[in-house]
């Protein structure tokens, strides 16, 4: 397998440097599972490209480790882990550049620090179609991702299920190592060793100042942790910032969908409610929208995407989740990025610049407040604001039932202050819109159970005015 760096710009050669690997020599390393190589194709003072090829010993592997697999089936030999990026990369990543990506380097420190022109170049890497775009678009990176044949020489054979990704970006190159050691193995998935704890530190480690708000962050971890469900569920508890608001990994217990034999993703539970609620809104094509409890701003990128709603606005009380949206807005087209604008504000609080939307949203935003503030809330919301329409989903309670992990009485989510029953929502929304002049319609949110109904639950208001 194969991962090549490319430096750009005056300098290039830094990344010799850095790398702590001469340009004028092949470097090599034995690994448990193969042998590394680190070269040079092009050292020149405007483009310098260093390669990291990792030769895995099929036969030897099977050898090793076989046997206690089970069996020694003709796919323990003959498969694409030789040549497509992999867990094994990862490990030749920290083995052989641990230098660089531990972001060290003794004789020109001034350079870890310093944004390079980067490329990375990933001439064979499995993974589900569109999880390449997922990882590293919200990162920063410009994203290329073509899918290969599967054998050149046959094209009636129709596509393989590999890919060739390039990326590029303008940061540190320990940065981009360290994207690179969580997701190769995340998009793969085929851990060739055993997962425990110190993997679950490993990815903490790799992770740390971006992960935690990554919009794909519950997805990686589960990938990342293959078939461990405690430590993923105890790395997205660590990963969660205190300071969140609703938008805080409300899937840490509502465990996301089984991925079908194709490889594709099924939506999870919190994808399902911001789709639907962004769905209803366009359906109104208004003029503007208030996104209520934004977080890291979910809803409001997806109808940055879906529609041509012209000012869309969100606000939040956790600074944090509005900073992450920030920089998220700040890697897109001028004309984009000038539709959305970002508020940081309370619910409980009237606020002039909540005054004039056409739509406004609270998507899993009311369990996260004391029942003794709601009153204020619905004030605020449906009296001073007083928006056309009004969208607020929340949990359904008798839901929790068959979450396997949820102790009987427990919440989703450590934040949450209570979740309602269907009748309760029900009944708090006639009450809400019949004491501010709106009609309301509850409809659930996800797959509905016979007994226990639907995991989450909608309220669309409608002012009658």
């Amino acid at each position: 397998m194969l991962l090549l760096i490319t430096n750009r710009g005056p300098d290039a050669t830094d990344l010799g440097h850095l790398l702590h690997k001469h340009p004028a020599r092949v470097h090599e390393s034995a690994l448990a599972f193969g042998t590394a190589r680190v070269f040079y194709p092009a050292a020149g003072p405007e483009e310098c490209t260093a390669a990291l090829a990792v030769e895995v010993d099929p036969v030897g592997l099977v050898r090793s480790v076989g046997a206690r697999q089970g069996g020694w089936a003709l796919g323990q030999y003959v498969n694409d882990r030789p040549y497509a990026a992999s867990s094994f990369l990862s490990v030749a990543i920290s083995r052989v550049l641990g230098t660089a990506l531990n972001g060290r380097c003794a004789k020109r420190p001034e350079l870890v620090d310093k944004p390079l022109e980067l490329e990375a170049r990933l001439p064979a890497i499995q993974a589900p179609e569109g999880a390449p775009e997922r990882l590293f678009d919200p990162l920063g990176y410009e994203v290329e991702c073509r899918r290969l044949p599967l054998d050149p020489a046959f094209p009636e054979w129709g596509e393989g299920r590999c890919y060739e990704l390039r990326l590029r970006a303008t940061r540190p190159l320990r940065e981009l190592l360290r994207h690179l050691f969580v997701l190769v193995p995340a998009l793969d998935r085929e851990k060739h060793y055993w997962v425990g704890p110190e993997e679950l530190e490993k990815l903490l480690a790799k992770g740390e100042g971006w992960l935690a708000r990554h919009p794909e962050r519950d997805w990686i971890v589960r990938r990342y942790l293959w078939r461990q469900r405690g430590l993923a569920n105890e790395a997205i508890a660590r990963l969660i910032p205190e300071d969140d608001g609703a938008d805080a990994a409300e899937d840490a217990e509502e465990e996301a969908q089984a991925e079908p034999a194709t490889g594709r993703r099924s939506p999870s539970l919190h994808d399902q409610r911001l789709d639907a609620v962004a769905e209803r809104i366009a359906a109104l094509d208004p003029e503007s929208v208030v996104d209520l409890g934004c977080g890291e701003g979910k809803l409001l990128l997806r109808l940055l995407r879906r529609t041509r709603i012209p000012r869309l606005v969100g606000m939040d009380v956790s600074s944090r989740s509005l900073q992450y949206l920030e920089s998220r807005l700040e890697r897109l087209p001028p004309a984009q990025r000038s539709r959305v604008e970002v508020r940081h504000g309370s619910l409980i609080y009237r606020d002039s610049r909540l005054v004039g939307h056409d739509v406004a949203a609270l998507v899993e935003v009311l369990e996260h407040l004391d029942p003794d503030r709601l009153e204020v809330l619905e004030e605020v919301v449906f009296a001073h604001a007083a928006p056309r329409h009004v969208f607020v989903t929340t949990p359904n309670r008798e839901y929790n039932a068959l979450f396997e992990t949820l102790e009987p009485g427990g919440l989703r989510h450590r934040d949450h202050r209570f979740e309602w029953t269907r009748a309760e929502f029900q009944e708090w929304a006639k009450r809400v819109a019949a004491g501010h002049g709106y009609e309301v319609a509850v409809e659930p949110l996800g797959e509905e159970h016979p007994d226990h109904g639907a995991p989450s639950q909608m309220a669309a208001f409608r002012r009658t005015d």
